[in-house]
């Protein structure tokens, strides 16, 4: 052999030992670890707290990349509710400063209940975030689904004229007659399961789409249905499990029966319901010590929406309506017995039967008249009604609009910064953003991924209100995802296409 193929050969075999070391390297990186804790931030200025509110925190490390999941029960990362606006900065700030940690490393969800929180909410984050951190050690990761299709329902109704309506406590629903369908669900819940090396279950995060604002019988203070679904996932888990709940797209889907008035409205049910379905999802899941961690945070802008010509346009509709009221000869106190009578008997209501076959016998018809003109007077009444109950939907949703264009305006921005964060855990992969998501959003993102186990949070790292579909922005003023809105229709667009970056980068 030539001195120059020894050299070339030399060179190969070096070259050839150094690939195998880096590959042994990068197969066998440091394991991932984690820790997790509970705090209760229940505000202690409210008559009584029902049950316990908390924050959760889940720290994740691999190597140098440290993590943190909080998952904080609250309706939202500021702008609205008992946590201010400071609050996201104030936890980051702190934990960069005694922990070390990247601010843009640490994501906070709301699980969106309506609760009040404890005014030092920001510290005690930050403490339960300290004690996860202390916690960390080795685990094994398992990814899975449960089902829940009972406890929810798209508030979003469909009506004849092409519109859409809200199923909200703040105004009247259309007419029966009126709505002809109703939206999608997501039934399905993400499950990220963590366990100790000795097999007992260190952490759950679970991710499900339903606003928690059923609320509960004695009115107390609660963290709602996600409350109690964390609680009975941890009471039938190992000692010491810690259950995140990840609010989902959730911006168009309440409770089931969430208009019910005949019985109290009660979240402990509903909870129980979501928590059993998610416990039968654990049970199938099979940790491994295959659970790499890749996390990517990005700032994308969305444009703000200006809502001018929209208004006026709404102006008119409300005018219009206000126009179309007509006197009638009945109030309430006439209208409601006429109403009764009426429907309970349509052929004979004014009277019994017999006197009715008694006056035509005779050739008088009266009760025949009166019975004419009060089912106009009725029909005139009830005309008003619905008419009354439109102006109150069209008010509500006209106030909102305004709200958020002066927001706009005040802003003197066009654009609004929003983050959007990618996370992989062996094959738990989550997308977040800041806006009340709407259901066809986290569905059409899922069904997009090239990731089998892909789900999408809203309500994360701030706050910037509803993101409904550019389709659903038709409809401005009226619904509340439409109309409680600050972005315009294009921001749907360039989300997704970040989205769609960052899951092929996971």
């Amino acid at each position: 052999m030539s001195q120059l193929s020894h050299r070339i050969r030399s060179v190969a075999l070096l070259a050839a030992f150094l690939l195998t070391a880096f590959t042994t390297h990068a197969t066998h990186a440091a394991p991932l670890s984690a820790g997790a804790a509970k705090i209760d931030i229940s505000s202690e200025t409210v008559p009584f707290n029902n049950d316990t509110l908390h924050a959760r925190a889940l720290v994740l490390r691999e190597g140098e990349t440290t993590v943190v999941i909080v998952s904080v029960d609250v309706v939202a990362i500021g702008e609205i509710g008992p946590i201010g606006n400071e609050y996201l900065g104030q936890v980051r700030s702190a934990l960069q400063k005694d922990l070390g940690i990247e601010p843009r490393n640490v994501m906070i969800n709301a699980s969106h209940c309506h609760g009040l929180v404890c005014k030092d909410v920001a510290a005690r984050t930050v403490k339960v975030v300290k004690e996860a951190m202390r916690k960390v050690e080795p685990v094994t990761v398992g990814v899975g689904t449960g089902q829940e299709d009972r406890i929810m329902a798209n508030r979003r109704l469909r009506l004849a004229n092409g519109r859409e309506a809200d199923v909200r406590h703040a105004y009247s629903l259309p007419a029966d007659a009126e709505v002809v369908g109703v939206g999608p669900i997501d039934p399905e819940i993400g499950i990220l399961r963590l366990d100790r090396k000795n097999g007992e279950t260190l952490a759950v995060v679970y991710q499900f789409a339903c606003h928690p604002i059923q609320g509960v019988p004695n009115g107390g203070n609660t963290a709602d249905i996600t409350g109690f679904s964390s609680k009975v996932i941890e009471e039938n888990m190992s000692e010491g499990t810690i259950a995140l709940f990840l609010q989902g797209c959730g911006g168009d889907i309440n409770p089931a029966r969430y208009k019910d008035v005949d019985s109290p409205r009660d979240a402990e049910p509903l909870g129980n319901m979501l928590g059993l379905s998610t416990l039968r999802g654990l049970r199938k899941i099979k940790t491994n010590a295959n659970g790499s961690l890749k996390w990517i945070n990005e700032t994308i802008k969305l444009p703000r929406a200006d809502y001018t010509d929209r208004l006026d346009q709404l102006d008119v509709e409300q005018d219009r309506l206000l126009r179309s009221l007509r006197g009638t000869s009945l109030n309430l106190k006439t209208y409601l017995p006429l109403a009764v009578k009426y429907n309970l008997s349509r052929e004979f209501p004014s009277f019994y039967s017999h006197r009715y076959m008694h006056e035509k016998m005779v050739g008088r018809e009266n009760l025949r008249h009166l019975d004419a003109e009060n089912q106009r007077n009725m029909a005139a009444y009830t005309r008003n009604i619905i008419t009354m109950e439109k102006l109150t939907r069209l008010q509500t949703n006209i106030r909102l609009l305004t709200k958020n264009q002066a927001k706009n305006v005040a802003s003197g921005e066009r654009t609004i910064d929003t983050e959007v964060v990618g996370l992989r855990v062996g094959n738990f992969v989550l997308i977040t953003f800041p806006g009340e998501l709407t259901v066809d959003i986290g569905l059409g993102i899922k069904k997009r991924s090239p990731h089998a186990h892909t789900f999408v949070s809203g309500y994360t790292n701030g706050y910037i209100y509803y993101t409904p579909t550019a389709e659903q922005l038709k409809n401005v003023g009226g619904a509340q995802e439409d109309s409680d809105c600050l972005v315009a229709p294009e921001w749907q667009a360039i989300f997704e296409k970040k989205v769609a970056e960052v899951l092929k980068r996971l």
